[in-house]
């Protein structure tokens, strides 16, 4: 075999290799949707694929594996559709630009409430992000889209920080500060940040999961009331 034919192989083995990926990942997200995060198996996922189940260990080497793989390529999509939401607004309005990625946060959430269980209530173990876990660096990717924005709202000088923060915070706040590239960010604002966070994903989470059906058949006022406290801490325009 020539070097042009071995290259050309490499080249086609590389292409299965890819389709395969991603008809494992449709498959997988349709189990999802359809039945539950228990569907997503090796076992299921390869007799679709027209595999047997060692036939997928090519590919993926266990249930965990393949779990962590759809997590990663659901928190990618979810990345591009707020990046797209942001880039709606001018480069320097940070704050309107953080009001439409909140927004799009929710409208994403809603048109797809299993796979923002999947990602955010973790109904599979393997579906956690810890250090070293495939989906750790992707969620990372996600949740900076919201965080370099806070962070430019706090280059403006206008974040409500506490003054007192408890120091116990400051171990659980410093991984957050490494994913800065540099910013020397006080740990306080840091916490705002979090606390920010904290309160978008609740009102998302208790809206797609049902868990306001008993007071609001419209909770999207509330939710805008949300993003507007949210944006009032961090210094940007809440109205």
């Amino acid at each position: 075999m020539t070097d042009t034919q071995g290259a050309a192989a490499g080249r086609r083995r590389h292409r299965v290799r890819e389709d395969a990926l991603a008809d494992a990942m449709r498959i997988a997200r349709r189990l999802l949707i359809e039945e539950g995060p228990a569907a997503v198996t090796v076992r299921a996922v390869a007799r679709e694929m027209g595999l047997t189940a060692p036939g997928l260990y090519r590919y993926y080497a266990g249930h965990r594996e393949l779990v962590q793989a759809l997590v990663s390529h659901l928190y990618d999509e979810l990345a591009a559709a707020l990046t797209a939401a942001r880039d709606l607004r001018p480069v320097g309005e940070p704050g309107q630009r953080l009001r439409e990625v909140c927004r799009e946060l929710r409208r994403w959430a809603l048109a797809h409430p299993q796979e923002f269980a999947l990602l955010f209530a973790k109904p599979v173990a393997d579906a956690d992000t810890t250090p070293g876990a495939a989906a750790h660096e992707s969620s990372w990717r996600f949740g900076g889209v919201v965080l370099e924005l806070m962070v430019e709202l706090w280059r403006r000088g206008a974040v409500r920080a506490p003054t007192d923060l408890d120091q116990a915070w400051a171990a659980q706040l410093e991984e957050v500060r490494e994913h800065l590239a540099g910013e020397p960010v006080p740990l306080e604002v840091i916490y705002v940040f979090v606390a920010c966070w904290a309160r978008l994903y609740g009102a998302v989470a208790v809206e797609v999961f049902g868990h306001l059906d008993f007071a609001l058949t419209d909770p999207g006022p509330l939710f805008e009331h949300t993003v507007a406290e949210v944006l009032t801490l961090l210094g940007g325009p809440a109205a």
